[in-house]
């Protein structure tokens, strides 16, 4: 049996991972483009901003909620998509914060 090494790694670092793991794709980051600009958007209205299926859509939509980088949220038989700016905005000042590390470190 396979055993996995990212539970020996901290908490934070682990965040960040699925974080970076859920923006990998392009698709992904178009819709978190899309919904930085857009109040609230049904997965329909993405689908039409977007040159994909809605299957498709509803996919990355999945990952993106599943890593709260995006909040699902039901308004009677409606459901919306907005951006996470509380997770978004952790995780740009995390990222942040690491890069300065990176780039402040002897040479």
């Amino acid at each position: 049996m396979a055993v996995h090494k990212t539970a020996q790694f901290d908490l934070k670092d682990q965040q960040m991972s699925a974080l970076a793991k859920a923006m990998s794709h392009p698709a992904r980051i178009a819709i978190l483009r899309i919904l930085a600009q857009h109040e609230r958007l049904t997965c329909g209205e993405i689908v039409d901003l977007l040159p994909l299926a809605q299957a498709t859509v509803s996919h990355h939509l999945k990952d993106l909620v599943a890593v709260s980088l995006i909040s699902l949220i039901h308004e009677g038989k409606k459901s919306l998509y907005e951006l996470n700016w509380q997770t978004w905005e952790s995780f740009t000042s995390e990222f942040s914060f690491m890069l300065s590390l990176l780039n402040t470190g002897d040479k």
